[in-house]
């Protein structure tokens, strides 16, 4: 469980304790060699202390919890995504999705940045709790806005509006906002569109992580530098404290984390899923009214007719971000189309030997590297990917092409879809139809030799069979065995032997059976009936493979010679030679 520090870090002195507290766990936390956060006395690497509005988040209030004192995977170990790890270490799946997109897209325009996903991930933790435990819908966008305290300058920074409540809903002063914080000012200078939607959306979380992942990048950063690293989570908000807590969540996450699905990861304590991320805006303060934001899915909100005062640039850092070029036909995804995938069938329990295989096309009609692909397996299905998982991301090579992990078959019968889409974006998605039928055998046997007889009115011995498919021992498989008649179009015999349904009911079709784990299937308790003959009993398996049996019925023997008295049988045996 989390070491938990107080809700929030306000600004001020009050904090030094809190802190002082923070970084004495996290240090015992650490294995020997792990790097440690400054110390309170040791000065901001920034260097110059900017002025409170100069921050991305305007320093509003964050939430203070660290990381467990269990690391989520050991030091040094990959830190691709593990099947199973702690709830703290789960991100949801569209957050991290996000995280990993602007890491990749940064790469590709400020290699020399560096930037990991991890600090983007560190930073949303710290903002605003993964957004909510992922709370999100398909495109990225929060299910409601995500909202900071107004910045009144009673306990947090005083910024007057600056976009006329455009992006927060607060027409007296700024409030940070969505998933990365970001307050009004600082949006209108850094957004970004992210997963291509031609709108530039703060609640967005594919838009908030890119625009702060350049924003982290600025002045030439180069973030594998620890110095530099501490100047753009500084720059972030400009606190020592979150400095450590932002620090301390990077670290964890770098040791592993796992993927949860959206709306289910951990939520920050006394964060609940109302509009507004802080119960107050500070002590003996009283919040400033709050108008409705835009509706939601709204077009990109318009800048304020009368800007407010820009915000002063921390040192090393350019007034905006640098001019990225509008990308070219051959640049631009236009969508997604089946790369030659064929039928999805397949029996329960078993992998679907076709592979599902998608390419991404750019607007000139050719193949599109970097794109990154969503697989979802959907409708009412036991089916997943290799490892459970009925969502993956992956990305398309350099010929556009994107294949997704085997696809294997559960227990449940029937039709269900996959769905493959270009992550973040609202372009159509490929739908793939998958069946999963029944298990099969091609030839089920009787596993004994001898003859199968029983008296009228007794039961015959148990009857053991065992089904294959393909020469494998054929284990779940459906089979009915029924009594038939000996005609040359056998149909179901009333007479002879037969089943016994609870309450005593004679049946002569017994369905519902199944084989074992071994492949075999026992048949026990048939019952010979009272008329003496030859009669036949077929077994059926799903798949069509059949065999038939005979069943002996003989007439019992009279009572006389079972136990009759010795005078009995002289008489009886004398009448007969009488006769």
């Amino acid at each position: 469980m989390a070491v938990q520090f107080g809700r929030r870090l306000r600004r001020g002195a009050t904090t030094t304790a809190v802190a002082a507290a923070a970084v004495a766990a996290l240090s015992a936390s650490q294995g020997p060699g792990s790097p440690l956060v400054a110390s309170e006395d040791d000065q901001p690497a920034a260097g110059a202390t900017p002025s409170d509005d100069s921050a991305a988040s305007g320093n509003s209030p964050y939430f203070t919890d660290l990381p467990p004192l269990n690391t989520p995977d050991k030091p040094g170990t990959s830190v691709d995504l593990p099947v199973t790890g702690s709830a703290e270490s789960g991100i949801p799946a569209s957050i991290l999705a996000a995280y990993k997109k602007t890491q990749q897209t940064v790469a590709g325009t400020d290699a020399a940045c560096r930037l990991p996903w991890q600090l983007l991930a560190a930073i949303g933790k710290v903002e605003s709790g993964q957004a909510r435990g992922g709370r999100v819908d398909a495109q990225g966008t929060t299910l409601s806005p995500i909202l900071g305290p107004a910045l009144n300058g009673q306990g947090f920074a005083l910024i007057k509006d600056t976009d006329n409540g455009a992006y927060d809903g607060d027409s007296t002063h700024d409030r940070a906002v969505g998933p990365m914080q970001f307050i009004p000012s600082t949006w209108e200078t850094w957004g970004q569109d992210g997963n291509g939607d031609g709108r530039k959306d703060p609640n967005n979380i594919y838009d908030a992580a890119l625009a702060a992942g350049r924003y982290l990048c600025a002045g030439s950063r180069d973030l594998s530098l620890a110095t530099n690293l501490d100047q753009a989570v500084l720059s972030y908000n400009h606190s020592d404290e979150y400095l450590r807590t932002v620090r301390s969540w990077f670290e964890y996450y770098k040791r592993g984390t796992h993927e949860v699905p959206d709306g289910s990861g951990v939520l920050p304590p006394g964060l609940g899923s109302g509009r507004d991320r802080s119960p107050s805006s500070g002590p003996g303060t009283t919040p400033s009214p709050t108008p409705s934001p835009s509706p939601h899915g709204s077009a990109t909100p318009k800048p304020p007719s009368k800007p407010g005062p820009a915000p002063s640039d921390p040192p090393g850092k350019p007034s905006s971000p640098p001019p990225t070029p509008d990308p070219t036909p051959s640049q631009t995804l236009a969508g997604l189309k089946n790369a030659g995938t064929g039928p999805l069938t397949a029996m329960a329990g078993d992998a679907f030997t076709e592979r599902i295989k998608v390419r991404a096309r750019n607007g000139l009609g050719g193949p599109l590297a970097k794109v990154s692909v969503t697989f979802a397996v959907t409708g009412d299905t036991d089916a997943a990917f290799t490892g459970g998982k009925r969502t993956v991301i992956l990305t398309t090579g350099a010929d556009g092409t994107v294949t997704a992990p085997v696809l294997k078959a559960g227990q449940k019968t029937g039709e269900f879809a996959v769905r493959a889409t270009a992550t973040g974006t609202s372009l159509p998605a490929v739908s793939y139809s998958a069946k999963v039928t029944a298990r099969q055998a091609d030839t089920i046997a009787r596993t004994g030799t001898e003859k199968l007889t029983a008296e009228a009115g007794a039961t015959f011995d148990d009857i053991a069979f065992k089904a294959m498919y393909k020469k494998a021992a054929a284990h779940g498989v459906a089979v009915t065995a029924t009594m038939i008649t000996d005609d040359e179009k056998p149909v179901e015999n009333d007479k002879g032997p037969y089943f016994e349904e609870k309450g005593g009911k004679q049946v002569r079709t017994l369905a519902g059976l199944s084989t074992d784990a071994d492949g075999k299937l026992v048949l026990s308790k048939i019952h010979a009936g009272d008329t003496a003959g030859t009669y036949k009993l077929r077994l059926t398996t799903e798949g069509g493979a059949t065999v038939d049996i005979e069943l002996t019925v003989e007439a019992a023997t009279e009572a006389g010679t079972e136990g009759g008295t010795g005078t009995e049988a002289g008489t009886e045996a004398g009448t007969e030679a009488g006769a």
